[in-house]
């Protein structure tokens, strides 16, 4: 099965992902903009509307969607509009990409449980909308913590 996240940065969540029991692939890219086949430098212009996102192949009798769901929101500030630590812009918004309709109701799920479980004085902004055309991204930025021995 198929999930699709932004939560900053690519790199850090790819990673993240990848080293999550029951991932079996991950890839980053752009999604949720109004560009074909975007490239980095054009995501960065933060006039794309492209997220930096991350693609995750999973097996459902080894990890569940709540499961990924829970590695999403444990790894970023859900609170933080359009930014994540240093990096500031839409494309590093927090945002849960669904593949159908039953990932759209978990979502709606856990972001509910999270905003009332007192965990954060903000509001959460993270989006969560249909998964557009996933878009991958240039093969330098593929595993990139992994080919840098940042992993």
């Amino acid at each position: 099965m198929k999930a699709t996240f932004g939560a900053g940065c690519f790199w850090h969540v790819e990673d993240l992902f990848r080293k999550t029991r029951g991932v079996k692939s991950t890839k980053v890219g752009y999604t949720g903009g109004m560009l074909a086949n975007p490239t980095y430098e054009e995501v960065c212009t933060d006039e794309t509307g492209h997220a930096e996102a991350v693609e995750v192949e999973y097996d459902p009798d080894e990890i569940s969607y709540d499961e990924l769901l829970r590695v999403f929101w444990e790894n970023h500030d859900p609170t933080s509009l359009n930014r994540q630590g240093p990096d500031v812009g839409r494309q590093y918004r927090s945002a849960i990409f669904f593949h159908n309709d039953e990932q759209k109701e978990m979502a709606k799920k856990s972001k509910e449980k999270l905003e009332t479980s007192g965990k954060f004085q903000k509001p959460i902004v993270t989006e969560i909308q249909p998964a557009p055309e996933f878009f991958k991204a240039e093969d330098y930025h593929q595993k990139y913590f992994q080919k840098h021995g940042l992993s």
